[in-house]
């Protein structure tokens, strides 16, 4: 596999936006996998323990995460790039906003936590840092973030053998280019990795008290 360092968000977006319309009634039928229920259980601990209930999902999907977060008790508001996604997410009840990680349109320090589950890794590396500074901003100091997504190596560029229609970017990293990444931005609370058929790089960060 190539790299393809020059690749930016913005070239990406539209072709990103249009291959999650359409398998957004696809994504919404069906069932996730123990492995990530497990996840976002421990993180809904987390949140519980620490009274974080204010949530602010990016790439959302169809809603799925929110919803549960929302049914224990959390605030949610969603986001996601595809309007086809927002409009799942609506038809639950949940608060739900057409939004690309560049753009989120909240005020600064507006939740006690955010999550973001296998959406990272449609960011490019070069535009990864502003994408966690945007999202750095929404959370209050000392706020949680879940990071969660595929990685182990190192490859930017389109998978030949992607299901979806226009074919989607990826960005994968190694453990240490993603600590390279996250920690100028939030501290480390737990890294580890679930290995299945997909390796998946699990990340609860903190926002420092004081940035």
């Amino acid at each position: 596999m190539m790299n393809d360092l020059s690749t930016r968000y913005a070239d990406i977006a539209d072709q990103l936006r249009s291959a999650y319309d359409g398998s957004a009634a696809e994504r919404d039928a069906g069932s996730k996998e123990d492995w990530k229920l497990a996840e976002r259980q421990v993180f809904m601990q987390r949140l519980r323990t620490e009274g974080r209930m204010r949530l602010l999902e990016v790439g959302a999907g169809t809603g799925q995460d929110s919803l549960y977060f929302r049914d224990h008790g959390v605030s949610v508001v969603a986001t996601d790039l595809s309007a086809e996604m927002i409009a799942k997410c609506r038809a639950k009840g949940l608060e739900a906003y057409v939004m690309d990680f560049l753009q989120l349109s909240f005020p600064s320090q507006s939740f006690d936590a955010g999550y973001a589950f296998n959406c990272l890794l449609h960011v490019p590396n070069a535009d990864l840092p502003d994408v966690l500074a945007a999202i750095r901003r929404v959370l209050k100091p000392g706020g949680l973030f879940y990071a969660g997504l595929y990685g182990g190596e190192s490859f930017e560029g389109v998978l030949p053998d992607d299901s979806h229609d226009p074919p989607r970017f990826f960005s994968f990293r190694t453990d240490d280019q993603m600590r390279c990444f996250v920690e100028p931005y939030f501290e480390v609370l737990d890294f580890h990795v679930v290995r299945g058929h997909v390796r998946f790089q699990a990340l609860t960060l903190r926002v420092p008290e004081l940035y």
